[in-house]
């Protein structure tokens, strides 16, 4: 299983290629949750802070303005330091 990649403020251009902003808005208030991806999950935050620990103990962090890419298979545990506000697509 690959990692989580995540790219620290791409560009407008790399966002309009993804049409970023015609993707669903998913919000979370501070909290920590299991999670568990099915398939792959691409998101752009545009608010928040947040730490995601994978099984294997990896720790990654990001926040707003950050792209990340989920793998599919990944277990993983989230936790919400500043409430958060995505673009989310899977697939």
């Amino acid at each position: 299983m690959s990692s989580i990649q995540i790219t620290r403020q791409p560009s407008q251009a790399t966002l309009d290629a993804l049409d970023v902003f015609d993707w669903p808005i998913w919000t979370k208030e501070p909290s920590e949750f299991p999670w568990q991806y099915t398939e792959k999950e691409t998101c752009y935050l545009l608010e928040g802070d947040v730490i995601v620990s994978s099984a294997d103990g990896t720790e990654v962090r990001f926040g707003a303005g950050d792209l990340i890419v989920f793998p599919a298979g990944l277990s993983c545990r989230w936790r919400v330091i500043k409430t958060v506000k995505k673009h989310y697509k899977f697939g």
